[in-house]
């Protein structure tokens, strides 16, 4: 900042969240406010322009630093923003002596305190004091006002050094291009413009129906009252009515249970069932009280609650827990406002280019003031020149052109169905070298079939009841359990829910209804859900069973529990879950012995396999009264349920494509570990060569510290049943070529999590081969994403937006398959739902990167011939004219740039990446070898020309006896006479010089075009090779032809044939020498891994320092041992971490 802070002076905003801020605190002071207004006045405004490009120096400047307490001017990071932050509120706590985030409520409050203090509403007076602490309850999105929006744009930089480049250019009267870049700034000015007043419509829309909706609200005093959604505040009682309600802000159930869908935050529209939070007697915050996932009590903004249902009160109540921008949905809203800051490389690489450009700039401006000082013309006139030099080495057109690129890739990937949020990120998907994949709805088919039922007794599993051949389940509590043990709703006649609990009940033929008023059965309020056999069943001995409560399931406890009632019969518990998970809660002698065994057979085949358990209740307890640990205890082990889900036809190809490109492969996946390795298998994420370690890691019990285990997976020998998470067949002895060749490593999330708090030296060489991520929670999978871009991997996510938001958002690219308004979150979303998109993401992002690489090559080129012309035209003290630089900045070099983008990709991925830096040596070797190449050209022919025998004839003369053999000639003695349009411009010097350099512009672009192996050859691009054929035949034809009234507009001088031909000999050289240098040596990757192996180069990405470091590690990888945390080289102690969106991995 560059001042020194004291304790005090600054502060952390989000400490260890996502958006974490520095806050400094400053205090205005008059003198320096009023230096500041004077050299305001002095610099004729160009002060205050800097101060709003750099808010920072504007503070620094006006203000001194001091305690945040007396702060009148607050600077976060380098931005200076009001104390509403990103949206958010913060208010300035005496008491702590720092800011705090208001808008929510306190986390530290227990389940049983929010009953006790907001489970009978706020006053009046609480309720005014809230609304003035916390504001208003709205998402605000303005639509910005299109002055607004016109004024922020015109002050860009760009456009300042385009205006600057404009009043130039009409005082030179230079009016032509002058207009020109006027009307080409104007259009992309209104496009740009048009194009994010359109983006602040839409997300106004989409918001604007949060601030408008009316709710009921119970008041300590007041009771029920309709009240408007934005005056609500955190601690607020909302009585919940009716059905297809939107909710105006986060919530959490008190009362009664709510059906909501939450696809516009999840990407999932599978209603979810949300539960009142439970009043336990425990001093613990709310959230970390319960096992399972706390979120399954929150209605959370902007969700629709589909269904309510009230319990013993009869109503629905939630208590308000944030508003505003603190929800569900303000944090999605923010996160588009404040996306997160792209730190690529090609970025900076570009302003550093830039600032060479402004350098080379500076040096011609110190040499065009000499040359025209010493020759004594006026001091307006070398001002004049020398300013003329900048707009000649800094092209205003790079940034349109540049944009291009992007807008062609954008609109290619369009027609694949391939949206784009986040256009600059196009590039980056050139850089990845890594995907992660979800498995279900990804990797595999949306639909699971249901492809059989091992029912259970007491002697063992059961013959395969396969559902395929039409026959019903037999009754009994296996058949009852798959009539109930669901989270189904009807809504409007139709049974609605997750797909596989829609399968299953669809197996048995039952019908689902709802109970009236009329219903009247102990125990079982009415408008219960009530699931009865179908009409033309036999041999059911109850009229139907009604679900009375439900413990919905949760991916963090993989399981879900109901409460049944059987219509004249027993109260009932059932479970559904993971078959390990509910196998634990089951009394163990009803747990066949070959439970592992049958398990293994299933999962082996890639079937994804649910257990099923029951017990009786006692009907003397409300089901609301009983705890889910009560519930889920001492259950009885009914069987399994099989269904089948198939891989997607594209995936095998497209990982296939991945995987021969060198493109690391990664699933990250809920479902089972052992389904997983299988999908892994079939799906050739993982060969049927290579081998796969299980890694097992777990938490430090009692006097035993964490340990992690290594074992081979294999499939033919078995283990014995035991408690542990996993069941996986193991090979008790490897030999030691098992150490060899490929191999992967596959854990479950709560191992992550362990190796992540205990083993933190392990993580980096696990993730290394780590293939095969299940059992990850939401949270896991972004923690995995960030972990890998710690090791300098470029990260691709590709998900279905269901559980996968978090690491789309976290990945450099994020692939939603959802076309759910989830996708916000995800800068990338396809309309196809398969995985066909992610290659054809890569392939046009690295020709998009190849692109911009040859825009700038190009760029750079184009202004360095029009630069050194025209510097050794200034020796002569001439220059091109007006119309001669019309020609290469219009008729050239413009139509260069808006069709040399238009290469597609190329259709095959091959197995390296391009370039991600401007800096990288072959890039760096080619513009300079051109550079000095055409410098060389133009100094040879300038040279020349004033050698010819001709050159001190009139200048008509030679254009009347060109074709007379040249020794004839009468030389004159006099100098050269300047005829023509414009005296000071015709020269010999000059018509060689701009001839020289205009066809060498329309030669770079040839050569500069590249094709293969990262966009398709330069032949496909018709139109580019249309225009460069034109413009060469155009400029051969000026070159030829003897059109007095074309050379005097253009400013030219007619010069013998024989010289017409030398030029054309020297710009056939020039082409030659560059096209074999640029193909023989800059493309060439073979000859640049050579000289890196000479030179010992080796790169600096943090995975290939480690692949280094485990290739010449004997003992790696560890297999058939348990390590322990507090065993030497375990624990922590490694620290590896590099800034999210960079890499340092040099590449060719």
């Amino acid at each position: 900042m560059g001042d020194h802070f004291e304790k005090g002076q600054h502060a952390l905003l989000n400490e260890g969240e996502e958006n974490e801020m520095e806050i400094f605190g400053y205090r205005t002071q008059r003198c320096r406010k009023t230096l500041c207004l004077a050299g305001s006045i002095f610099s004729f405004g160009i002060l205050p322009l800097v101060f709003y490009w750099r808010p920072a120096w504007h503070v620094w400047a006006n203000c001194v630093p001091c305690s945040l307490q007396e702060a009148d001017v607050v600077l976060l990071r380098t931005t200076v923003r009001c104390i509403k932050v990103q949206k958010i509120r913060y208010v300035w706590n005496n008491l702590e002596g720092q800011f705090q985030k208001i808008g929510c409520l306190e986390d530290w409050l227990s389940s049983a305190k929010i009953h006790l203090k907001f489970g009978s509403g706020l006053t009046r007076e609480e309720q005014e004091i809230r609304r003035l602490i916390c504001g208003p309850n709205t998402i605000d999105v303005e639509i910005t006002p299109i002055w607004k929006l016109l004024i922020k744009e015109v002050l860009n930089p760009f456009y300042i050094f385009q205006l600057f480049s404009v009043c130039l250019w009409f005082s030179e009267d230079y009016k032509e291009y002058a207009f020109a870049i006027i009307i080409m700034s104007i259009i992309s000015i209104a496009l740009t413009v048009y194009d994010l007043r359109e983006q602040s419509v839409k997300l106004h829309r989409l918001v604007e129906s949060h601030n408008s909706i009316t709710v009921s609200v119970w008041g300590k005093k007041a009771g029920v009252q309709e009240l408007e959604s934005r005056f609500l505040v955190p601690g607020d009682l909302l009585v919940l009515t009716g059905n297809k309600v939107q909710m105006p802000c986060d919530a959490i159930l008190i009362d009664g249970s709510c059906v909501v869908d939450e696809g516009m935050l999840t990407g999932e529209s599978i209603p979810v069932t949300k539960t009142p939070l439970p009043k336990t007697e425990s001093s613990e915050p709310w959230k970390t009280q319960s096992e399972a996932d706390y979120k399954r009590h929150v209605l959370f903004c902007g969700t629709e609650i589909v269904q309510a249902k009230g319990a013993c009160s009869g109503t629905v109540r939630a208590v308000v827990l944030q508003t505003g921008f603190n929800t569900a949905k303000g944090d999605l809203v923010r996160s588009i406002l404040y996306p997160k800051p792209m730190n690529f490389k090609l970025y900076r690489d570009a302003i550093m280019f830039l600032l060479c450009l402004v350098g080379t700039a500076t040096i011609g401006m110190v040499y065009t003031s000499c040359v025209y000082v010493l020759s004594g013309e006026p001091p307006e006139e070398v001002v004049k020149k020398a300013l003329d030099v900048i707009t000649i080495a800094v092209p205003p057109a790079l940034p349109a052109a540049l944009t291009t690129g992007i807008i062609y890739a954008q609109r290619r990937l369009k027609k694949r169905g391939i949206f784009c949020l986040s256009p600059q990120r196009i590039n980056v998907c050139g850089q990845l070298n890594l995907v992660c994949f979800d498995k279900t709805g990804t990797l595999t088919r949306d639909g699971l079939d249901l492809w059989g039922v091992v029912p259970c007794d007491r002697s063992g599993f059961q013959e395969i009841h396969s559902l395929a051949s039409g026959r019903a389940l037999p009754w009994g509590p296996l058949c009852a359990a798959m009539a109930s043990c669901h989270s189904l709703i009807l809504l409007d006649g139709t049974i609605q829910g997750d797909p596989l609990d829609l399968k299953m009940f669809e197996s048995t033929t039952w019908e689902m209804a709802v109970s009236g008023d009329d219903f009247h059965i102990k125990g079982v309020p009415a408008h219960a859900m009530v699931v009865k056999p179908c009409k033309t069943a036999s041999q059911v001995p109850v009229e139907g069973i009604a679900i009375l409560h439900q413990f919905p399931f949760s991916s963090a406890l993989q399981r879900m529990t109901v409460i049944a009632q059987e219509m004249g019969g027993d109260r009932l518990a059932f479970m559904k879950g993971a078959p390990e998970r509910v196998a634990s809660f089951c009394q163990p002698e009803t747990v066949p012995a070959s439970f592992v065994s049958e398990l293994q057979s299933y999962t082996t085949q890639g079937f994804r396999v649910i257990a099923l358990a029951y017990k009786k209740l006692e009907m003397d307890h409300h089901s609301t009264a009983l705890t889910r640990d009560t519930v889920e205890s001492d259950l009885i082990f009914l069987g399994l349920l099989i269904l089948e889900n198939r891989l997607k036809d594209e995936t095998k190809p497209v990982l296939e494509e991945l995987i021969s490109a060198r493109i690391r492969t990664v699933m990250v996946t809920g479902d089972n570990l052992q389904t997983a390795i299988t999908v892994a298998r079939k799906s050739g994420m993982v060969s049927e060569s290579q081998k796969v370690i299980l890694i097992e890691a777990n938490e430090t019990t009692g006097s035993s510290s964490a340990s992690i285990t290594w074992k081979l997976v294999e499939d033919k020998k078995h283990i014995a049943y035991s408690n542990q998470d996993n069941y996986i067949n193991i090979r008790e002895e490897v030999s030691d070529n098992g150490r060899e060749g490929s191999y992967h490593f596959a854990l479950s999330g709560k191992s992550f999590q362990v190796i992540s708090q205990h083993f933190s030296s392990l993580l980096p060489k696990i993730l290394i081969n780590g293939t095969i991520f299940a059992r990850m929670s939401p949270g896991q999978k972004s923690s995995l994403v960030e972990e890998f871009q710690k090791l300098d991997y470029f990260v691709g996510m590709c998900g279905d937006g269901a559980n996968d938001c978090g690491a789309l958002k976290m990945a450099h690219v994020g692939i939603s398959l959802s076309e759910q308004e989830a996708s916000v979150a995800s800068p990338f979303t396809s309309k196809t739902p398969n995985i066909e998109c992610v290659p054809h993401l890569i392939k046009e992002g690295r020709a998009a990167l190849v692109t911009s690489f040859c825009m700038f090559k190009y760029m750079a080129l184009y202004s360095m011939i029009q630069y050194v012309g025209v510097l050794l035209l200034y020796w002569e003290t001439s220059s091109l004219s007006n119309y001669q630089f019309l020609f290469q900045d219009l008729a050239i070099t413009t139509l260069i740039g808006i069709t040399m983008n238009l290469n597609g990709a190329y259709p095959k991925l091959v197995p390296f990446r391009p370039a991600g830096r401007l800096i990288s040596p072959p890039l760096l070797l080619s513009v300079i070898f051109n550079i000095l190449l055409s410098l060389a050209m133009h100094i040879v022919g300038f040279i020349l020309v004033q050698r010819q025998p001709w050159y001190s004839m009139e200048m008509h003369s030679v254009c009347t006896l060109q074709n007379e053999n040249i020794s004839t000639l009468i030389i004159s003695p006099t100098a050269p006479e300047k005829i023509g349009s414009n005296g000071a411009f015709t020269s010999f010097e000059n018509t060689t010089i701009w001839f020289l350099g205009t066809i060498n512009c329309i030669i770079v672009a040839l050569i500069f075009s590249k094709g293969k192996p990262f966009r398709q050859p330069i032949y496909t691009n018709y139109i580019f090779v249309l225009v460069l054929v034109i413009q060469l035949s155009v400029c051969l034809f000026i070159l030829f032809a003897d059109i007095p009234e074309l050379y005097r507009r253009l400013d030219l001088t007619c010069t013998p044939v024989m010289w017409r031909l030398y030029l054309i000999i020297m710009l056939g050289s020039n082409f030659i020498v560059s096209l074999v240098v640029e193909e023989a040596i800059i493309e060439n990757r073979a000859l640049w891994v050579t000289f890196k192996r000479c030179f010992g180069y080796q790169s600096k990405s943090q995975y290939r320092i480690w692949q280094r470091a485990l290739a010449n590690d004997p003992s790696w990888p560890l297999l058939n041992q348990t390590s322990y945390s507090d065993m030497p080289g375990c624990g922590g102690g490694v620290s590896y971490s590099n800034p999210v969106f960079e890499s340092n991995e040099e590449q060719l």
